[in-house]
């Protein structure tokens, strides 16, 4: 499915007034899934290629975009304030262009976590949030989570990791996160990393971002 380029308008104190935003739009579509990319990616990556492609195919609308670092051309991410904005202008973009059903924030990594910061503060509603590989702490450095505002999340959440993932590290320190939320569930992939690769079983990125399409799709309609 071709999507449509499109500019969101953002807080003029950030880096850019506005940013880039892929638009896979649905006429009566159920929902509308909004997806960031993750920090050292932007929203053409194959990854959420497949996946936004397998979503729109699957009748919902989609809405990709960069944050403001990525618009500017940097490759490390800017304050936490520009991020958690640039998702308030995304719902609000949504919000103006009365874009189908559920408005449901989602994204990989570093995309999902600045979502999570942005509901716990009260800067958007989502009807639910996904994260594919939420970052819960630095690999190796499982004292320094950041799940502390997690609970704040009024929305439900779900989090989709990889067994394997070195973020997620002991699996408890996320389980426990996960239950001092208010509506969250955790969807574990099978000795998958944080990319969500498995070894020895070697596939395109595009083709693992669409593979995770059913698992999203499921909890989407399940709001």
């Amino acid at each position: 499915m071709t999507a449509e380029p499109v500019r969101i308008p953002v807080d003029p104190a950030g880096a850019a007034s506005s940013v880039s935003g892929l638009w896979h739009g649905r006429a009566g579509a159920s929902a509308t899934v909004a997806l960031a990319h993750g920090a050292g990616a932007g929203m053409t990556h194959p990854f959420l290629e497949g996946l936004a492609d397998a979503l729109a195919a699957d009748g919902f609308a989609v809405l990709r975009f960069v944050f403001p670092y990525v618009e500017a051309g940097r490759r490390m991410p800017g304050p936490v304030a520009a991020a958690t904005g640039t998702w308030a202008a995304v719902q609000e973009w949504c919000a103006a262009r009365s874009t189908p059903g559920a408005f449901v924030a989602a994204g990989k990594s570093y995309g999902g976590r600045m979502a999570s910061v942005a509901a716990a503060e009260g800067l958007i509603a989502p009807a639910g949030l996904v994260y594919l590989g939420y970052p819960l702490h630095p690999p190796g450095r499982p004292d320094k989570p950041r799940a502390e505002h997690l609970p704040r999340v009024a929305a439900p959440q779900l989090f989709v990791e990889g067994e394997n993932d070195p973020f997620v590290d002991p699996h408890e320190q996320l389980v426990d996160a996960v239950a001092s939320c208010r509506d969250a569930r955790v969807h574990w992939v099978a000795g998958a990393n944080h990319s969500f690769e498995v070894k020895g079983a070697r596939r395109p990125a595009d083709e693992i971002g669409a593979g995770l399409a059913p698992v999203v799709a499921g909890f989407v309609r399940a709001l």
